[in-house]
């Protein structure tokens, strides 16, 4: 049934050509025959050389003058590569045709190259589009299509459109599959995506094959598929994919021109599986001729759809009528060969003379097409415009275009975006409906349900377990896992878009210690051992030559811990430490000033300043010391000695309070200072150092410069301190080294004792690990930064650092943990003008005095009457004197009579004799 359906197909194509032939045949006409290799009886080849007809007749029918006419000589290549040379072969040598139109398929082409460039025969290809044929470099084959590596630059557009970061390449296994992967992966490339795998279809697989393979493509965490295959496999590859759960929401399928152009060859339950791919499609622009070739096609052949392959091979004939045309009609033989019993049926074809000059005329050949724009740059077609399609129910929906020029556009004539402007996919597609009927854009990438759980690698730390801790379960003997990290690595996940299974393993040995350090466990993901590290992994340039960080979850750096030294000397003279040396002298100084200027202006007025000179030395010494507590006995009458005096006082005041103040910060109060200020001094001292045992600073410290023999490793916070307490004298280190995070913890247990004096090393902090290209990558580098900026970071921060800094402060929020309280020393400088102010009043006061004590005393002795009593001043002390004896209460008038004659008596005896007597 089919051979007869096969039978009487070929024989309406035969009747159809005669028909054509006999119509545009002219007498007198030069006939050059041209051979056309072509799968016949299939659909496609059959639409093709049907055009191929059409164009021969519309062309000499709208060219009379033209002194060629082309014979078309058919080649069955009976579906097969062997088959497609025996036709070439037979064409050339027995009907001697000065061009091939064909043959269909690029494994055909490969050989039927080779066969043209021998006999200088011209092919040109319609429908062969693996760009592999480009690399035999032959000058006598014409690509009248569109190479398949011109569409990669679109199908990039587009990843890079939507930020997908793998995708997995879906192909036939002949040379047409494999011919565009050299180009696609480097363009992927271009863009930093990841070929993680690449799924080939075998050209005869069975159902079972493609489901098989379709299995492991779901089971795999790409999302993502690039297809290039026939239409035809691609229809079973899509049916068995949406019966096994692949065209659901998440999954991005992109087909290439190989699937699209030939869509109308699939049926209708193929199409329908289809629906929400994207699919990249030959653009043919509009046109009149176009439209008026269109309706003429549909009335002559109502149950054939034209496709684009039907245009190409239409343009390539009339291009090639006219090349042989402009070739002229001299030289057409071929020369003969010599065809002994031992020459081959190729080398026996011989070569043609028309050939070299019909290879001119077909390369500068020019004119608009049915499908465009027709003309050869370097032996191919090149493409401008590819149409962006959308694959809806049983149709298809035109989203977009992609231009050399412009890139992805909505529309042909829509403005490009200036350079720097941001913009979205919609701004450069139209509405995209995704598989599953889906409206929002695939992740690209997902874990999926029914695959394996991600391996992540933790460290088996001994110390500073707050960050990562490992123990065991004593009853169920299974792993547990706690720590900041791991907290915030968990709620990390809970912000992703999607569900992201995993399991904990301890880097550990069998007997449960530590099975190597950071580096040794970043490598375990190089190495495929691991999908991913968390824990307390310090991103270093090293480390990322062979694995991606993500963005660091915790700030971190390298802390110079040293021990706190207490600076003030307690001793039995630590009470004159407050003032200084010259403060002391000015203060001693000022007290016999003031006392001695108070005597000078009281002595003569007041007799506490007066009698013996012993007795007045030591008033003066007295009264002096005694202001210092404000009790003086001594009273003060005159105006100049008051003033000083309350003068003396306010500075006294103020000396004292600030006395008090200092000694009491001196004795109550420790000055901290850090024994060591700076890594530079440790090593220019060459003292002995700790750092952490797993961290990379030990490979930070011996590019600093410091010796093997003067490090020394600990693990535990306990070991640290035991460490610098002991100091290098005794075993111990003067200072140690650990990372920020640990700093906090070490000092949130001995910030009274230990200081972060320098931070001598920057990292970029902690990050997850991941193995290079991973797209999980930039989801978690995402979702950390959600947590980040989410009140749930600060809970965990307070959950495992401020339990431990309630009475410390935090060393990297607040550097000045430990702040040094100094005594300050007073000084002259801080007191020099109340001290000025006393010197002037003072100045004053006896200045008054000894001006009107020598205006008084003119002509006298000066120091006789300077050492003289004030006259009425000692009567008024003798008064007081009198005055102050009480009398008996018994007393008779006698008694107070004879004390009133005894007081007139000492009054004569002062006025006449101007004696000094005590009153007592």
């Amino acid at each position: 049934m089919k051979n007869s359906k096969l039978f009487f197909r070929f024989l309406f194509l035969f009747l159809f050509f005669c028909l054509e032939s006999s119509r545009g045949q002219d007498n007198g006409k030069t006939q050059v025959n041209i051979g056309v290799v072509s799968d016949v009886g299939t659909s496609y080849p059959d639409v093709a050389m049907l055009c191929i007809n059409m164009s021969l007749a519309d062309f000499y029918s709208s060219r009379p003058q033209f002194q060629t006419r082309l014979v078309v000589n058919v080649g069955d290549s009976k579906n097969d590569v062997v088959g497609a040379a025996t036709a070439a072969i037979d064409l050339i040598k027995n009907k001697q045709v000065k061009a091939i139109l064909g043959p269909w398929t690029s494994m055909q082409a490969h050989f039927l190259i080779e066969i043209g460039q021998k006999s200088r025969v011209p092919v040109v290809s319609y429908s062969a589009t693996s760009p592999s044929l480009t690399s035999l470099r032959s000058p006598y084959f014409f690509r009248a299509t569109y190479e398949d590596s011109s569409q990669v630059h679109a199908i990039k557009a587009i990843i890079k459109l939507f930020g997908w970061r793998e995708v997995v390449p879906v192909y036939i296994d002949n040379t047409f599959g494999e011919g565009i992967m050299p180009r696609l992966t480097d363009s992927l490339q271009d863009i930093n995506v990841r070929i993680p795998y690449r799924s080939v279809i075998p050209l005869n697989a069975t159902d079972q094959d493609i489901s098989m393979e379709l299995l492991k493509m779901m089971n795999m965490p790409t999302r993502v598929f690039i297809v290039h295959m026939s239409s035809s496999l691609a229809s079973t590859v899509f049916i068995k994919a949406k019966e096994l759960g692949l065209m659901k929401p998440g999954y991005v399928w992109i087909l290439t021109n190989g699937v699209m152009d030939g869509l109308r060859s699939i049926n209708e339950t193929g199409i329908e599986a289809m629906e929400g791919v994207l699919g990249i499609k030959t653009y043919i622009p509009k046109s009149k001729d176009l439209e008026t070739f269109r309706s003429r096609w549909k009335r002559r052949f109502p149950q054939m759809e034209l496709n684009v392959y039907g245009l190409w091979a239409y343009d390539a004939t009339t291009a090639l009528a006219m090349a042989i045309e402009d070739a002229g009609i001299n030289n057409m033989t071929f020369s003969s060969v010599d065809t002994g019993k031992n020459v081959s049926e190729l080398d026996g074809l011989g070569l043609s003379q028309f050939g070299p000059k019909l290879l001119q005329t077909v390369s500068t050949v020019q004119f608009k097409g049915l499908a465009g724009d027709f003309h050869f740059v370097s032996g191919q077609l090149q493409p401008s415009v590819f149409e962006i399609v959308n694959m809806i129910g049983t149709g298809e929906r035109s989203i977009g275009f992609w231009t050399e020029g412009n890139g992805l556009v909505k529309k042909l004539d829509q403005e490009p975006r200036s350079i720097g402007t941001l913009s979205t996919w919609p701004d450069h597609l139209k509405h995209i409906i995704w598989p599953g009927e889906a409206v929002s854009v695939p992740k690209g990438w997902e874990i999926p349900t029914n695959g394996k759980k991600l391996r992540i690698g933790v460290p088996n730390r001994i110390g500073f377990t707050d960050l990562v801790k490992v123990t065991r379960d004593p009853i169920t003997n299974s792993t547990v896992v706690k720590g900041f990290c791991i907290d915030f690595f968990e709620a990390v996940i809970q912000a992703m878009p999607y569900d992201v299974s995993y399991e904990f393993f301890p880097f550990e040995k069998p007997n449960g210690e530590p099975a190597g350090n950071h580096n040794d466990l970043v490598h375990q993901v190089y190495l495929g051992q691991f999908d991913a590290v968390v824990g307390d992994t310090t991103i270093l340039a090293n480390r990322s030559s062979f694995v991606d960080f993500t963005l660091p979850f915790m700030k971190s750096g390298v802390g110079l811990i040293v021990p706190l030294k207490d600076e003030v000397k307690r001793d039995k003279f630590s009470f004159l430490k407050p003032l200084s040396i010259e403060l002391w002298l000015t203060t001693l100084v000022f007290f016999f000033l003031v006392g001695i200027s108070v005597w000078t202006l009281e002595h003569r007025v007041n007799s506490d300043f007066r009698g013996p000179a012993n007795y007045q030395a030591s008033t003066i010494f007295w009264f002096a010391f005694s202001t210092m507590v404000f009790a003086p006995r001594e009273r003060v009458l005159s105006f100049g000695a008051r003033s000083l005096v309350v003068t003396w006082y306010f500075v006294l005041l103020v000396l004292t309070q600030s006395y008090t103040a200092s000694l009491a910060s001196l004795l109550t109060s420790q000055q901290l200072n850090p024994t060591i200020t700076s890594m530079s001094s440790l090593l220019h001292r060459g003292e002995t150092v700790g750092y952490q045992r797993t961290s990379f600073i030990l490979g930070k410290l011996n590019e600093t410069g410091f010796p093997q023999s003067s490090l020394v490793p600990f693990d535990t916070a306990e070991e640290c301190d035991e460490l610098l307490k002991k100091g290098p004298k005794n075993g111990g280190v003067a200072a140690a080294f650990l990372g920020t995070p640990y700093v906090r913890l070490f000092l949130g247990q001995y910030c009274n004792t230990y200081k972060m004096v320098e931070e001598p090393f920057n990292v970029d902090g902690f990050g997850f690990v991941f193995p290079i290209g991973s797209p999980l990558v930039a989801d978690v580098s995402r979702a950390i930064l959600k947590v980040a900026e989410s009140p749930k970071a600060v809970e965990l921060e307070h959950a495992w650092f401020k339990k431990k800094e309630q009475s410390c402060p935090d060393p990297v929020t607040n550097p000045d943990s430990n702040p040094t309280v100094t005594a300050i020393q007073l000084g002259v400088g801080s007191f020099w003008f109340l001290f000025l102010v006393v010197f002037v009043v003072c100045v004053l006061a006896l200045g008054k005095f000894t001006f009107c004590f020598l205006w008084k005393t003119k002509g006298k002795d000066f120091w006789k009457e300077f050492l003289k009593r004030d006259t009425d001043s000692y009567i008024n002390d003798i008064e007081k004197c009198l005055c102050s004896q009480e009398m008996p209460e018994n007393s008779n008038k006698a008694t107070n009579q004879t004390n009133y004659g005894m007081e007139l008596r000492v009054r004569n005896i002062v006025q006449v004799n101007q004696t000094d007597p005590d009153c007592l």
